[in-house]
């Protein structure tokens, strides 16, 4: 049994995209997002897939949640997602709070991956894509610091490794170095940080 304590609390991050998700209108639904080929309602069915599979990755419940790749079909969202976003949103919570969360291994999208970088993926996800609806649907936002600090590093490794697939971030768009982490960030994962509404 494992008694090292978890790198960093999801709560707070998770807290973030409910209030982002709150916001939107139904009459944004349709906008685009800076992912490509998603409108608002299909980011917002991809942060619910997204959710539920990470939350039965870290509780090791492997099974349709967990072995589906997100690119095997396009996210919408169900009639009941204003009440299920952030139900699973503090499921994911609770569960990433268990140290053994973190250890062992575990299937997300797929992919057989160790319990700690299934966690950095989640938190990546969590802060890119809050990013993505911010930007969206016209919101602030800032992410958890230690959520940002977590994906930023996430996805530093992930620039340096010499077989990046530029298909699953998008090539890395150059941002000046002394530019707020979460800008830079957003450039690794491929986002431009200047995207804005009507781009």
């Amino acid at each position: 049994m494992t008694t090292d304590p978890p790198p960093f609390d999801f709560g707070p991050q998770t807290r973030i995209v409910a209030r982002l998700a709150a916001g939107v209108t139904d009459e944004q639904l349709t906008d685009p997002t800076p992912c490509p080929r998603m409108a608002v309602r299909n980011l917002l069915g991809h942060l619910v897939g997204l959710t539920v599979a990470f939350r039965d990755a870290g509780r090791k419940a492997l099974g349709p949640t967990t072995d589906t790749s997100p690119d095997e079909t396009v996210p919408d969202i169900g009639p009941g997602w204003r009440e299920e976003l952030p139900k699973v949103l503090d499921e994911l919570a609770d569960t990433w709070r268990d140290p053994a969360a973190w250890t062992g291994m575990t299937r997300a999208g797929g992919v057989d991956l160790p319990g700690a970088i299934a966690g950095a993926v989640a938190i990546n996800e969590l802060v890119i894509h809050a990013w993505d609806l911010a930007r969206a649907t016209g919101q602030p936002y800032a992410p958890d610091p230690a959520a940002l600090r977590s994906s930023y590093d996430f996805l530093i490794t992930a620039a340096d490794d010499p077989i990046r697939d530029d298909t699953l971030f998008g090539p890395i768009v150059t941002v000046p170095e002394d530019a707020p982490l979460l800008d830079r960030a957003v450039g690794l994962s491929g986002r431009d940080p200047g995207w804005g509404r009507g781009a």
